[in-house]
């Protein structure tokens, strides 16, 4: 499961993002009307819909938010039509990228993140160039003190997790999509509380960041881009040095 502290690190920065709730919940939103319409609104039949409320409580977004984003997935309430667009490409110094939006206007969405990719020179790539470096996989942290390592092992090899490791502190899981949901309910049966617990997108390599500039760029790249309305989320396959990430803090 090696690399996993290096995703989490990338978005150290996303923090002071997330505390814009206004724009958390809104991005949400979206996301749960997509899936409830692609996919319906049971969370036994649609994994995406259980991650993205686990997620949604997890970050306090009230009920109403969630109940009329659902509403209008089903169509009890009238809501933008909305369609996903996967960008991907490169940040100089071969770090990928995908950006992952949902947008009511195609042509706004493909020219402001043409500009954000040009301002930092970054390239855009052909589909399916990077994303088929990036598999989804289902990635859950629980906190040291919930559980004893052996008996938090045992547990989640059991309900069908790939591998589990301990890093600053939280215990990082790593399942197939497919067992995602069965290693979710297998903690909250056990009592333990998961701290997060999502599908996403991770690298199969990473790309080492060890120059402060580049790094610093690469932070505001990302940052512009989860800024824009329409971008959901940003993936990277960057490994930017711990004495990087203490200086960029700094």
């Amino acid at each position: 499961m090696s690399g996993h502290s290096k995703w989490a690190n990338i978005k150290h920065k996303k923090a002071a993002a997330d505390a814009k709730k206004g724009k958390v919940f809104s991005k949400l939103a979206r996301e749960i009307t997509i899936s409830v319409r692609q996919n319906g609104a049971d969370v036994s039949s649609n994994l995406g819909l259980r991650t993205l409320l686990l997620k949604a409580r997890g970050v306090n977004m009230p009920a109403d938010n969630i109940d009329r984003a659902v509403k209008k997935g089903t169509g009890e309430l009238q809501g933008e039509r909305l369609e996903e667009i996967m960008f991907e490409g490169f940040f100089p110094g071969g770090v990928a990228i995908v950006v992952q939006a949902l947008t009511d206007n195609r042509n706004r969405t493909v020219a402001e993140i043409r500009h954000i990719f040009t301002k930092f020179g970054a390239s855009l790539a052909g589909q399916g160039q990077v994303m088929r470096s990036f598999p989804r996989r289902g990635y859950i942290l629980v906190a040291q003190s919930a559980a004893p390592e052996d008996r938090l092992m045992e547990l989640i090899l059991e309900a069908g997790a790939e591998d589990m490791k301990l890093e600053e502190g939280q215990y990082e899981i790593l399942t197939d999509p497919a067992q995602f949901n069965a290693v979710v309910e297998a903690l909250a049966k056990a009592g333990i509380k998961t701290e997060s617990a999502e599908l996403t997108l991770l690298p199969d390599s990473w790309a080492p960041v060890t120059d402060k500039d580049k790094a610093s760029g690469l932070v505001r790249f990302t940052e512009e881009l989860e800024e824009l309305d329409d971008v959901q989320n940003v993936y990277s396959n960057a490994d930017i040095a711990e004495s990087v990430m203490k200086a960029l803090e700094g």
